[in-house]
């Protein structure tokens, strides 16, 4: 059995269903660079699979090395999900849900 590809780059324009930004992704973007919100999409990063589609909230960040890393909850389902910050994002917004 082969394995499928653990990441798929996907360059998508949204709109956050949060708080209405209009995003212009980059490939990498899964989050919302003004609110941290992001939304439950994918199985594998990219691919796109995942069937609950809820809204994944950001419940606390964390300082790992150089990097910041923001934690989230899926408001559907429950599911736990962490991602690396993007240069981009609200760096105000990450010192709140470290606090």
């Amino acid at each position: 059995m082969t394995e499928g590809k653990k990441f798929q780059r996907k360059k998508e324009d949204f709109v956050c269903r949060h708080c209405g930004e209009r995003v212009i992704g980059s490939g990498f973007t899964d989050h919302c660079p003004k609110c941290l919100w992001s939304r439950h999409l994918d199985v594998n990063p990219g691919d796109r699979q995942a069937i609950c589609k809820g809204l994944m909230e950001p419940i606390s960040a964390e300082k790992k090395g150089e990097e910041y890393v923001i934690h989230y909850r899926c408001q559907k389902c429950h599911y736990l999900y962490q991602v690396k910050a993007a240069e981009s994002d609200d760096f105000e917004q990450i010192l709140k849900l470290m606090g």
